[in-house]
């Protein structure tokens, strides 16, 4: 049994009396997290050349898949007052200070951004405050789409499944268009629908399906892809009853979420040469076992903290397309946080899906989109700058800095700013010498943001390095992983082949609204070499792989 929910690559730092956040090593406050943002990350909006909205859509998903809502539901709900003489008393409070000289709110008057404590095992009384924070997650700490089967199996049993033919349970409304079950709970888990035209709200295992945008159009494209093959699986095979071709549908769906993470997006993002020589994922189509029964499937804070580097590939303002590629309009991604009835509202679903893999990501830069960094969470907070919530959530979780990392990854010391033009430019570590008393002061998140990107890919260097060895730490700790031999369920060399046929379009040819057409690298922007093509010339995953031939009366042998 686990101790904890997380795991560190280095030892964390115990804070302050009182879980404060670490000083600089002179004593001194460290610089204000505000102030860091804005100097080593400002806004602005330039277009990726190569990446699609589909990316950062993704991504989301798969950090959903392994944290939890609650922190972010802690100071949008239940402490909004942080800012307020309230906050003063409520020791969960930790408001980000806006300096006077702010370059957005110098004039606004606004001083203080709304933030809350990370939920932790301190927090609520289970360890002593005079330990570093632990904090507490909901979600399993695997990649096993816990956005769309839940975390426990009574969540999937009272709110996802159908127990009927391996389905979850699904509506179609007057359109035809397939969605997860409504909600039949009298808490209004979509908050900013505007009622009474927007009503729909989702009621599966995981409240993440009604959370922010890119995860709500991954778990309704995902769920629809369970149905499809619990579909195909019971017609095929009518000799399965329900809890066998629900099982069986819901490993291929995994597999294949797995698949298009691992093999489609990591490669074009940190570089698939490296992948391979790392370990992370494998040079050839068969079967690879690294299972290791000593290793824990722990999540590592530092994957977490990196994950959320991969804000700055957020383009804010959606497109909304038809299949010809017109742009009919244009919506804030924020103002859709808990508001998933806007999705059902006339054809709004069809042009977001086409606007997805039409519309070019934010480019992987020294940038980040104004939406990210002032209106985050749109109406529910006058202003809030995710990115520096996020600094500040690297504090209050006591990780080490960023030169102990660059140390960690790299096997040398980092000592002296100048030592760092290994990694970064000369202009950003002049701004980051101006910021820090020392080179040891400097924030994990703050020395990613300055980082140049790795070769051939779209993310920094130190990124690259705690994140790929999390990726490997979960290949190594899951004994279930698609990609081996030896587990329950396990797939066939012909089987494991047809699943390296997954792809992000493909899914969205399967599973998305009115998508006929698509680029066959759907992450990237359509170019020459990845023009649109009918969905009829993007491999499928064949699962005839899967046929029993027991249930048809001439049982040859077959394992499965």
């Amino acid at each position: 049994m686990l101790k904890q929910p997380y795991t560190e690559l280095l030892q964390t730092i115990l804070l302050h009396p009182g879980n404060d956040p670490r000083p600089a090593r002179s004593g001194r406050r460290l610089p204000l997290a505000r102030v860091v943002r804005t100097g080593v990350l400002p806004e602005g909006q330039v277009s990726s050349q190569v990446l699609t909205q589909l990316a950062s859509y993704y991504l989301a998903f798969v950090a959903a898949d392994v944290t939890s809502l609650h922190d972010t539901v802690n100071y949008i709900l239940w402490k909004p007052y942080c800012c307020e003489e309230k906050g003063k008393l409520d020791r969960e409070c930790t408001p980000n200070e806006v300096p006077v000289d702010d370059p957005v709110h110098r004039h606004s008057g606004l001083r203080c951004l709304n933030l809350t404590r990370p939920m932790s095992f301190q927090s609520t009384g289970c360890l002593p405050n005079d330990t570093v924070p632990t904090r507490i997650t909901s979600s399993t700490p695997l990649f096993d789409m816990s956005g769309v089967y839940g975390n426990t199996q009574k969540e999937l049993a009272d709110k996802g499944r159908l127990f009927q033919r391996g389905l979850l349970k699904y509506e179609v409304d007057d359109s035809g268009r397939i969605w997860p079950p409504s909600t039949k709970t009298p808490v209004d888990l979509c908050l900013l629908n505007q009622k009474p035209v927007e009503t729909r709200c989702h009621d599966g295992p995981s409240s993440g399906m009604n959370s922010i945008f890119g995860v709500n159009m991954m778990s309704i494209w995902f769920w629809r892809e369970h149905n499809r093959i619990a579909e195909e699986l019971s017609n095929m095979n009518p000799c399965w009853d329900d809890e066998k071709t629900f099982h069986y549908a819901r490993d291929i769906s995994i597999a294949t979420y797995l698949q298009i993470l691992y093999y489609e997006l990591l490669p074009l993002l940190m570089g698939r040469k490296s992948l391979i020589k790392d370990g992370v994922i494998s040079s050839t189509p068969d079967h690879r076992d690294l299972y290791n029964e000593q290793y824990s499937p722990q999540m590592s804070s530092e994957f977490l903290m990196s994950m959320r580097w991969t804000h700055n590939l957020q383009e804010t303002k959606i497109k909304l397309m038809e299949e010809n590629g017109k742009v009919v309009g244009e919506y804030p991604m924020v103002n859709l946080t808990l508001r998933t009835g806007y999705l059902a509202l006339g054809r709004h679903m069809e042009q977001i899906t086409q606007g997805s893999f039409r519309q070019p990501g934010a480019k992987a830069d020294h940038l980040i989109d104004p939406d990210v960094t002032e209106l985050a969470l749109g109406p529910h907070q006058r202003s809030s700058d995710v990115a520096t919530s996020d600094l500040a959530k690297n504090r209050l979780a006591g990780l080490s800095s960023y030169t102990s990392y660059l140390e960690f990854c790299r096997g040398r010391p980092y000592n002296t700013f100048e030592s760092l033009l290994e990694v970064m430019d000369n202009e950003r570590i002049e701004k980051l010498r101006e910021l820090y008393e020392c080179v040891e002061d400097i924030d994990l998140l703050a020395g990613m943001w300055a980082e140049n990107l790795v070769p051939g890919g779209f993310v920094p260097h130190t990124f690259y390095c705690l994140v790929s060895e999390h990726l490997v730490r979960n290949v190594v700790s899951d004994r279930h992983w698609y990609e081996r031999a030896e587990r329950p369920l396990a797939f066939s060399a012909h089987q494991l082949r047809e699943v390296r046929n997954a792809t992000m379009a493909r899914l969205l040819c399967d599973n998305g609204d009115s998508v006929r057409a698509i680029q066959p690298r759907a992450f990237e922007r359509i170019a020459p070499g990845n023009d649109l093509v009918s969905c009829d010339q993007i491999p499928p995953v064949n699962l005839v792989a899967w046929k029993d031939r027991s249930c048809h009366g001439h049982y040859m042998g077959y394992r499965h």
